[in-house]
Formats: structure tokens, C-alpha cells, sequence
């Protein structure tokens, strides 16, 4: 696992005033992928708000009770890379609540929590494109 976080995600409960806040903030809302999320380039990394009921289906997980609505995301290079983190992240003393599998979205993720169950999410979007730095970029708007 490289040293990086590709995305920051915020479950919120009012997803279109959330992304009209951040929008008045500064940064441009991504406007080719808006159905559930909104995601904005901040840097080399990406902020996600999504609905706080679809992130909670899709990680498996109950927001609140210990479990932070923000949560962080590592992008793979590979789909089998996705496998591999989680593992390593289970032998390193953490859990994962979601193994590795194919995303509504058409990549392949999971999630994991660590020791103190703060989420992350592995994925793999090939959309996504991933520097050798490390930074990752949404993919130019249609």
C-alpha cells in the first residue's frame, strides 16, 4: 500500500445542499458524475459527499456510535490490489466489513476498518486516473 489517500468521503444527510455549500466555498462540482454524489478536485486528492442511507448500504456500516461520517479512500492500481490491501489491513490488526467485490459503479471495492473503526474504502476505478505521485484525478467531464 502506497502512502496516500485518494479520497476524503463525507456521508451527509441533505446531499444537494452540502454540494451547494461546498460549491459556494470555491471548488467546481465534477458535473459528469452527480447521480447520488458529488464529487469536487481538490488537488491531488478528491472530496465526496454522499447521501449519509447510501454510503451506510454501501459499506455495510451504521454512521454514528463510533463510526465517523467522513471517512477516507485508497485507489488501487489493479483490481487484484483491492484484495491485497484489505488482507493486509486484517493482518495488521483491523476488520473488514466489506471483502473485495464488483461496485454498482463497475470498479471493484471493499471496506475495512481500522483499530479504532475509522472507515476506509479500496477501490479500483479505472476512471480514475492515478499518477505516479500518487494523486488521482476525476476523469475529464463528458
Amino acid at each position: 500500500m502506497d502512502p496516500r489517500i485518494s479520497i476524503v468521503t463525507i456521508a451527509v444527510d441533505d446531499l444537494d445542499r452540502c454540494a451547494a455549500f461546498y460549491e459556494a466555498m470555491g471548488p467546481k462540482r465534477h458535473r459528469g458524475i452527480t447521480d447520488g454524489v458529488a464529487f469536487f478536485q481538490m488537488g491531488g486528492v478528491i472530496l465526496g459527499l454522499f447521501s449519509r442511507p447510501a454510503a451506510e448500504e454501501d459499506s455495510s456500516v451504521t454512521f454514528g456510535d463510533g463510526v465517523s461520517r467522513v471517512y477516507l479512500a485508497y485507489n488501487t492500481r489493479s483490481r487484484e490490489e483491492v484484495a491485497e490491501v484489505l488482507d493486509r489491513a486484517q493482518t495488521a490488526g483491523g476488520r473488514v466489513v466489506k471483502p473485495a467485490q464488483k461496485a454498482f459503479w463497475g470498479g471493484w471495492y471493499g471496506y475495512f476498518a481500522d483499530p479504532e473503526n475509522n472507515l476506509w474504502e479500496v477501490a479500483h476505478n479505472p476512471d480514475f486516473p492515478i499518477a505516479l505521485d500518487g494523486t488521482i484525478s476525476l476523469p475529464p467531464e463528458a
